[in-house]
């Protein structure tokens, strides 16, 4: 009873008359809540810790190096803007459907938000950028993809921004160079996902069928239904140093076939050794060494580049 009649009470004390105006509440200077607030601005991290040999290293080092761990040539990951910076020619990156998006095709709650709040923080419109470039003045097509973004999962958006890619390559007999990094099919698009699987792998044999080149660089990581479509059909598969790449995880693997697995058998090296990958190269040698696989195709520029 008495809880009830402070209630009353303080009911009773800001009560306003009819046609009154309400006094605006005393401000407080002293209570943080009615101050206003700086939003932080979040710490750019000042070391990188190599997930492959755990050695910690400045972070301006690490990116003087081109993200490449100093003491195991661990590879890491890179932007998709980052790489065409250190890639391409300067100047000559054109890019195809930067407006393109994706609809939430099944209704999964929370994608549309999610995916919002990824392109705000990454500038990115979804996991991949494509368009024509040139390298040593050879024209091609180039798609990179970029992890930054919900893993690089390939949806709807992403599937198709890559058949377009092996379309206008076709179409202007221009080689084509996949960068690939990815955790496979986007769950929130559900069968659509799938799709891209079969969609990518027949725009990639239409391109062979042509008689142009396809160059498929695998970064880490490169795994589930990117890995398992387009990104090993490749006429040449070149793979960065140590990275990871392969379908399924180890214990869904081991798990299916009763068996134990080595140590590092999805790793570049692993796979150049029983004839997956065709070349491993380091990124600071990738534009030296597509130019010569794209001249050796006949592929020609300047012919002073």
């Amino acid at each position: 009873m008495a809880l009830e009649n402070l209630f009353s009470l303080v009911k009773e004390r800001w009560k306003t008359p009819a046609g009154a105006v309400a006094p605006e509440a005393p401000v407080n200077n002293e209570n943080p809540a009615e101050k206003p607030r700086d939003v932080p601005v979040p710490k750019q991290p000042t070391t990188f810790k190599c997930p492959r040999c755990m050695q910690v290293t400045p972070a301006d080092v690490y990116a003087a190096n081109l993200k490449v761990c100093p003491a195991c040539n661990y590879h890491g990951r890179m932007g998709a803007r980052e790489r065409l910076n250190i890639f391409a020619d300067a100047g000559t990156f054109s890019e195809f459907d930067k407006g393109m998006t994706s609809l939430n095709p099944i209704d999964f709650p929370g994608y549309d938000e999610k995916m919002g709040a990824l392109r705000e923080k990454t500038g990115l419109v979804d996991a991949i950028i494509t368009g024509t470039a040139s390298i040593h003045s050879i024209p091609f097509v180039i798609g990179v993809m970029d992890s930054n973004f919900m893993m690089a999962s390939m949806g709807s958006v992403v599937g198709e921004k890559i058949t377009r890619a092996f379309e206008y390559a076709e179409s202007h007999g221009l080689p084509l160079v996949m960068f690939t990094a990815s955790g496979g099919a986007r769950m929130q698009e559900g069968i659509i996902s799938l799709m891209q699987m079969a969609k990518t792998s027949a725009a990639a044999a239409k391109l062979s069928e042509a008689g142009e080149l396809f160059i498929s660089v695998l970064t880490d990581p490169t795994t589930g239904g990117v890995e398992a479509s387009f990104a090993s059909l490749g006429d040449i598969i070149i793979a960065e140093p140590k990275v990871l790449i392969g379908f399924a995880g180890r214990r869904v693997i081991e798990g299916t076939i009763k068996q134990h697995l080595p140590e590092d058998f999805q790793s570049a090296e692993f796979q150049l050794e029983h004839g997956f990958v065709d070349i491993i190269t380091e990124r600071k040698a990738m534009r030296k060494t597509i130019r010569h696989i794209l001249r050796l195709h006949g592929y020609r520029g300047d012919k002073n580049a």
